[in-house]
């Protein structure tokens, strides 16, 4: 069947035939989901991501004994548990899945009107569905002879965006014909994306008769040793936090940098906002708290749930009286001008 980009070379003779025009995809990626809260997906979908080296590195021989033998038959209960109180009932998905598709759409649009369509847009996850593979393969088969692959983390992490980069390129080795590829570099810097976090902080603050007292600027955490060996990703997020502060005009008293979502026996980045909270309400006597979690481009279960569940519990009981949690930047029209910013200067010398 003949590509519906076919066309005739511009140059060449009336009798020439049809050839598929060259397209480029934009491919962004975010970390996933299961497909289900019920224990079979929810099984499949921690066993594909707790086996990834680049999150969990301990040997195999070691590790996944315990995994299958007792992470697995527990595990994936409780975590149904959380999921299945911030799912999308309506449609049966998880918000991280409804988000990442109202985004994809707004940035189809915005790059539909700088380039037609030239350009070709769709999401993937690192684990579960769709599967990069899977849209790589969609991608190649429309006629994409390049591929701008743009992991939605702003913080480089080797647990982010270095596998969700590994797992683009596996999809490329199974490709005949290979595309032409690029990954976007991590944005934790870029004015735009700033700016956008500063806007939905200035608007939340905006709508409250008293101000927090402070703001803790929660990111996902990380084992020290990773750190140790060479990941940047606690410095890009230390100076994510000083952007945003400067940005407000802030001083350091008015917000505090921790990490959450521990995991395993091995210490990890800290303050660890889920004790923080708590001793800013039993120490300092902070009643008034808000959280934001610039880690995340698309609300999921560590922020719609860990952070405005537990986190919210944990400061409470500590004598919190007013817990506020700032969304996270979502398909915010600040938010989609800086991702299709982004793609645009990526895309400079391909199209454009």
């Amino acid at each position: 069947m003949q590509n519906a980009n076919a066309t005739r070379p511009e140059h060449g003779p009336a009798d020439h035939p049809k050839v598929a025009r060259g397209k480029t995809g934009v491919l962004l990626a975010n970390l996933g989901t299961p497909d289900s809260y019920t224990y079979w997906p929810m099984r499949r979908y921690l066993n594909q991501f707790l086996s990834d080296k680049r999150v969990i590195d301990y040997p195999a021989w070691k590790w996944q004994p315990i995994l299958q033998a007792i992470i697995l038959t527990k595990r994936p209960f409780s975590s149904g548990e959380a999921y299945k109180s911030i799912w999308n009932h309506d449609i049966d998905e998880s918000p991280l899945l409804t988000i990442t598709k109202a985004q994809t759409a707004r940035i189809e649009e915005t790059l539909a009107e700088a380039f037609g369509s030239d350009v070709m847009v769709d999401f993937c996850m690192r684990y579960g569905n769709p599967s990069t593979e899977s849209k790589v393969r969609e991608m190649v088969a429309a006629g994409c002879e390049r591929i701008l692959f743009f992991p939605l983390y702003p913080q480089y992490g080797g647990a982010t965006t270095a596998t969700a980069n590994d797992e683009f390129f596996r999809a490329l080795m199974k490709e005949k014909w290979q595309p032409a590829a690029r990954t976007v570099a991590a944005y934790y810097d870029n004015p735009g994306y700033i700016e956008a976090l500063a806007q939905s902080i200035e608007t939340a603050y905006g709508a409250m008769e008293e101000k927090p007292e402070k703001l803790v600027v929660s990111y996902h955490g990380m084992p020290i040793r990773y750190l140790e060996e060479g990941d940047p990703y606690h410095c890009h997020c230390m100076k994510n936090t000083r952007l945003l502060k400067e940005r407000l005009g802030w001083d350091d008293t008015q917000l505090v940098t921790t990490f959450q979502s521990q995991f395993g026996p091995e210490e990890w980045l800290q303050p660890y906002t889920v004790e923080e909270v708590a001793r800013l309400a039993r120490e300092e006597g902070k009643t008034r708290i808000a959280v934001i979690a610039p880690a995340f481009s698309a609300d999921c279960i560590e922020t719609l749930e860990e952070i405005n569940e537990e986190i919210k519990e944990s400061f409470e009981e500590a004598g919190g009286e007013d817990f506020t949690y700032i969304p996270c930047l979502n398909d915010d029209d600040a938010h989609i001008v800086a991702l299709s910013d982004i793609i645009k200067d990526n895309l400079k010398g391909w199209i454009g």
